[in-house]
């Protein structure tokens, strides 16, 4: 029995009703963005996803039909499927991130459908910062334009692993191969100082449908699977750090039962793995504690199982009865992560106040809250060139930069080149508590050391 895909706005007499757990093959996540220059076709690109690979309810179906006299001519308007706001739909341009959910027999899709205009990068990097894969669309007949570059270059500082760039609007040149090479070779002029090591070249139109889900015949010339092809293959197990376990504690479980005796005395610690491999009878550290133990069992949502790795969300219970309480970090012996209150990092502002070194602020870094104050700014970063700029007065709204931070107590991190959930923080203003920016630790220069008493070099 084939399985819906989980859309919103599904109505109930259109599901399939899912087959038992215990029947359904183990199918990975694939969280992917699409980025690129203003009406170079995103939005239409994931409506055709969507519609092509049949993963639309009827409710969805009949309002994007109902939705064609927004944009005039009575045309279904394929971008309107991820364009929800009205403004969106009046001006043609994606100003939110708009988040979609579909699936195929091989593997299920989170899509991010981020703005292209400059002005609202901050909506891009928030959308692209869990992605495992980002499209980078470009018009054909533009070829690569500066806001492409900007979000090539973005994708790159987010250290996203796989990228695709879709060469889209090839009915518009043609299906010509040589204006399709003539884009690629231009991205490969820059592509290798960004250090992405995967990256896929797919021509492509959206609003017909060549090589998103079905073959092109009109491009015979182009050997490679389709868009949805790769997106089905494109191998990320490797992508999550396994060198290293971190459990960042989210909260100390104790479901006292007076029904189950097991539970009676049952204290464990939950949160999500951001890093490595915890197997039972492992030796573990607790930061900033500095208690040493051992894991005596290891619980997850479908009952205890022996060993688990990043990503899953655990419940540890540990052999010896350790103090241990939500914000600090359980890690293994191995691969030991940095220690601070002196911290580097890019962050990308996101306030229309400007950043100025002395402000203070919240800083949130997995589970734990800390009290913060920017103590210099270093460089802006400009996106398009991806050279540094002298360090300004302060970092306006959408700019990235590099920064120091202060730290109330130390941080327990890695570089975020190194682990993106243990390498990354926000930082929140304490009046209104807004998150006014996104930041990216640097490798860090002091190590913890389990025999030190400040567990710091």
């Amino acid at each position: 029995m084939s399985v819906v895909p989980f859309t919103t706005n599904s109505h109930p007499r259109t599901a399939i009703a899912a087959p038992p757990v215990e029947s359904r093959p183990a199918v990975d996540i694939l969280r992917f963005n699409t980025c690129g220059s203003v009406d170079d076709g995103k939005s239409t690109l994931i409506g055709r996803l969507l519609y092509d690979s049949k993963s639309l309810m009827e409710d969805q179906l009949e309002a994007l039909e109902r939705s064609a006299d927004i944009t005039g001519g009575g045309q279904v308007n394929l971008a309107n499927l991820t364009d929800g706001l009205r403004a969106e739909r009046e001006q043609g341009i994606t100003i939110d991130v708009a988040y979609r959910y579909f699936a195929t027999p091989r593997r299920k899709f989170i899509i991010a459908d981020t703005p292209g205009h400059i002005q609202y990068t901050r909506n891009m990097v928030t959308g692209a910062s869990t992605a495992n894969l980002a499209i980078v669309l470009v018009d054909a007949r533009a070829g690569l334009i500066e806001q492409s570059r900007r979000h090539t270059c973005l994708t790159g500082l987010l250290r996203i692993p796989h990228l695709v760039v879709a060469v889209n609007k090839m009915d518009l040149v043609g299906w010509s191969e040589e204006r399709f090479t003539a884009i690629r070779a231009e991205f490969e002029q820059f592509l290798p100082r960004l250090g992405i090591q995967d990256v896929k070249f797919i021509p492509i139109s959206a609003l017909l449908g060549d090589n998103v889900v079905d073959a092109s015949a009109h491009m015979p010339w182009y050997p490679g699977p389709t868009l949805l092809q790769h997106l089905e293959t494109v191998h990320i197990g490797s992508d999550w750090n396994l060198h290293g376990f971190r459990l960042p504690v989210q909260w100390v479980n104790r479901p006292h039962s007076p029904t189950d005796p097991n539970l009676h005395d049952f204290r464990g610690f939950s949160g999500q793995i951001a890093g490595g491999i915890v197997r039972v009878g492992q030796p573990v550290l607790v930061l900033p504690g500095g208690q040493t133990t051992t894991v005596k069992e290891i619980h997850t949502f479908d009952g205890p199982v022996a060993e688990a790795f990043c990503p899953q969300s655990v419940t540890l219970r540990l052999a010896d009865d350790v103090d241990v309480s939500r914000g600090q970090m359980i890690i293994g012996l191995d691969h030991l992560p940095g220690g601070s209150c002196d911290l580097r990092a890019n962050v990308c502002w996101m306030h229309p106040r400007v950043l100025q070194p002395g402000r203070k602020f919240l800083l949130k870094h997995t589970t734990q809250t800390v009290q913060a104050v920017v103590t210099a700014i270093e460089h802006r970063l400009d996106i398009s060139t991806y050279e540094t700029a002298p360090a300004p007065a302060g970092l306006a709204l959408n700019d990235i930069g590099e920064i120091r931070l202060r730290t109330a107590r130390p941080v327990f991190f890695d570089g975020y080149e190194l682990n993106r959930l243990t390498g990354s923080f926000i930082l929140i203003e304490p009046g209104t508590h807004a998150t006014v920016a996104a930041g990216m630790l640097h490798a860090p220069t002091e190590i913890v050391r389990p025999d030190s008493t400040d567990f710091v070099i």
